[in-house]
């Protein structure tokens, strides 16, 4: 798993294709995919399932499954289908597919994203844990050395700090069970010095002073950082921070959801980075994939989140 997190070259989806090289070698990931009833989200599902990413679960209506993937020339002749009706009862199905135990993973197929959080939100029948959901991108930026997960872009609009901890704690989790031992976390500020007119940096602090009390672990925190000095080391000796993380982050830890969300595609759409992302938080990994994601995004999403799974069954 070294492979995953060796320097690049700086060539474009390298990362990606040694993340989804190692995917093949761990099984395919029972994967229960919700409503994929467009081409794009068939597609992505048959390239990863040829690929022995994941071994897919189709749920949705029957009719309109075979109909996207007659017009996209796909063959699913080989995969299992469960019928529902429309999106939502596709999204409950799903959902109480893998609380059955019948799936290691859950993936968004063309329903909307809400649609599918709130069955898995649900107190009752969802995939609640005892930890927040967040979203993690995990990011393959070809300016940047090493794979960068950024978090949260998706799903916690204004985290408050128990939810920051939880936030934190998830992309540790992950990037540990991709291999990584002992991420370095940058939490982010505008600024890298605790000033109580920016409650970012205050927050930062205390989830650093968390980190060195046990209440959040596995990696190594360091904040509040500037975006600059976090992944810079010649801005980090310039500012004259002293710190294992400045300079070197492994993970981004962003103030909101807003920052996150403009982060991330500043760095796809001005950088040619590519951004898998997954939910973590839940019972299982949640795949989100987006229409507008390439064919390669999907599958790292899918590896990642079959990479992830497969470290959770033997930590089981």
């Amino acid at each position: 798993m070294d492979e995953l997190h060796k320097p690049s070259t700086g060539t474009p989806g390298e990362k990606y294709e040694r993340l989804i090289a190692y995917a093949k070698t761990v099984p395919a990931a029972k994967t229960v995919v919700v409503h994929p009833c467009d081409k794009s989200s068939l597609k992505g599902v048959v390239k990863a399932t040829e690929a022995g990413l994941i071994d897919p679960i189709l749920v949705g209506p029957e009719a309109r499954i075979k109909e996207a993937a007659a017009e996209a020339e796909l063959d699913l002749s080989d995969l299992e289908i469960v019928d529902a009706p429309f999106s939502h009862a596709a999204a409950a199905q799903g959902v109480a597919m893998i609380r059955e135990a019948r799936g290691d993973v859950l993936m968004k197929g063309s329903l909307h994203t809400d649609e599918l959080m709130s069955e898995v939100l649900r107190k009752e029948k969802g995939l609640r844990t005892e930890r927040r959901l967040s979203h993690v991108f995990a990011m393959d930026v070809p300016t940047y050395p090493k794979a960068l997960y950024i978090t949260d872009a998706a799903i916690n609009i204004a985290p408050d700090l128990a939810t920051k901890a939880d936030i934190v704690q998830n992309a540790i989790d992950l990037a540990t069970g991709l291999g990584l031992e002992e991420p370095k976390v940058a939490i982010l500020s505008a600024v890298e010095t605790v000033t109580p007119k920016i409650p970012s940096t205050i927050e930062a602090a205390a989830l650093c002073k968390m980190a060195d009390r046990g209440q959040i672990t596995g990696g190594i925190l360091d904040g509040p950082l500037a975006m600059d000095n976090a992944i810079s080391p010649e801005a980090a000796e310039i500012k004259g921070i002293v710190s294992p993380v400045a300079g070197d982050a492994d993970i981004i830890v962003v103030p909101d959801l807003e920052a996150g969300n403009m982060l991330a595609k500043n760095l796809t759409f001005l950088s040619g980075a590519l951004a898998a992302g997954i939910v973590l938080g839940a019972r299982v990994p949640i795949v989100l994939t987006s229409r507008a994601d390439s064919t390669q995004t999907k599958m790292a999403s899918c590896a990642v989140a079959s990479i992830y799974a497969h470290t959770l069954r033997k930590v089981i």
